[in-house]
């Protein structure tokens, strides 16, 4: 029997992939692995029993990805699966940037008299202008930007879109008439809005500062769906302020943006849809499983994606390494030793670390022992 550890709700439909020989349960003691959405896990101390985590969206910046890696630990996030409603998300964004609905709505919600002709003596207080024909800057093309750059453009917007990890052909069926920035900078000074999709990460923290809004048009409209640190909030203030930024919408509120003026917050629903909760656990129950039945790796952060076909009647070791020179050859020298065939092999890495599939005959947990007492190597498990 294998426990899976919930550490937050996690949709029906999800918890349903997994069948016979699993168990899944937020009192889990010493689990396989875990599931989870927004739970902080750095502080946490992981079992021995642990192999795995899933996130059930993309972000994993409350899980310890690093020491995880090092634990040998896989790290699965689930991207793409929760990209249409925070695409949904970043259109509404838009019209709320654009338009002064929410002010319109707390406005006429107070009135109590006269309230149709008090409307249309004061409703051009709240008119606001329209996106169509304004251009849209995109920064980072992967499943949500992608989805946001092709229906800004069904919408009437020219777009710019940067991502310097992917071309525009490759990202997302991007449509031809999407314009390819070079750089950022190429979208700070040509865009009437900024979207930001992009994870958090040492060299996007900030990434919006006093510096880059220098870059941009007078009145600027940005939208920040992905992560609060790609902000500074205190430089984001004052170029509200000052009218350099006409408005910015964020979904991630704080102490130092709730209530001030210029700023709209969104208290973190960019994947609060029953689908993307759906899709995400669906998504995550699939990787665990395919991992801890096969040792298949998909969109794993700290280790690298490998799979390989089961071989008839051999069992499976997952070789869990660091990315060091000849550990290939030192891992197949320790098993001819002791005349075991390998019947087949995979091998992947991803910076620091790697993972190599074994299929071979019967194996004696001995030198299975060997091999975890080699240099470099992390965790062995048996399948």
């Amino acid at each position: 029997m294998k426990n899976i550890k919930l550490l937050n709700k996690i949709a029906p439909v999800g918890l349903e992939v997994f069948g016979e020989g699993y168990k899944c349960s937020a009192e889990a003691e010493n689990p396989d692995a875990i599931m989870v959405r927004s739970a902080g896990m750095h502080d946490m101390e992981f079992g021995e029993n642990l192999l795995a985590i899933a996130r059930c969206g993309a972000g994993v910046n409350n899980i310890p990805v690093d020491k995880c890696a090092e634990k040998g630990i896989v790290v699965f996030n689930t991207p793409g699966a929760n990209a249409n409603g925070v695409k949904e998300l970043t259109v509404c964004a838009l019209l709320l940037a654009s338009r002064n609905i929410i002010g319109g709505v707390q406005w006429a919600n107070m009135l109590t008299e006269n309230v149709a002709k008090s409307v249309e003596a004061g409703k051009s207080t709240y008119a606001g202008c329209e996106i169509s024909g304004k251009t849209l800057g995109v920064i980072g093309l992967g499943a949500i930007g992608g989805m946001v750059a092709n229906t800004a453009k069904s919408l009437g917007m020219n777009v710019l879109g940067c991502d310097p990890y992917i071309t525009i052909e490759a990202a997302w069926g991007l449509s031809r008439s999407i314009n390819q920035a070079k750089t950022y900078e190429e979208i700070y000074k040509n865009a009437d809005y900024i979207t930001l999709h992009v994870p958090a990460t040492p060299t996007t923290k900030n990434m919006i500062n006093a510096e880059t809004l220098s870059m941009m048009k007078d009145g600027v409209k940005i939208i920040n769906l992905s992560r609060a640190d790609l902000v500074c909030a205190d430089d984001m203030k004052a170029a509200i302020a000052s009218g350099k930024v006409s408005c910015y919408v964020t979904d991630f509120p704080t102490e130092d943006t709730v209530g001030c003026k210029g700023i709209i917050t969104i208290p973190h629903l960019g994947a609060s849809t029953a689908e993307s909760e759906d899709n995400c656990a669906v998504m995550a129950a699939h990787e665990l499983i395919d991992y801890l039945e096969k040792g298949n790796i998909k969109n794993s952060v700290n280790y690298p994606s490998v799979s390989m076909p089961e071989t008839p009647g051999a069992v499976r070791l997952v070789i869990l390494h660091k990315n060091i020179p000849n550990m290939i050859s030192h891992i197949s020298s320790s098993l001819s030793e002791h005349n075991i065939n390998i019947e087949n092999l995979a091998n992947r890495s991803k910076g620091d670390f790697a993972c190599t599939l074994l299929d071979v005959e019967e194996i004696s947990d001995s030198i299975i022992s060997k091999i975890i007492s080699m240099d470099g190597i992390i965790r062995v498990i048996k399948i």
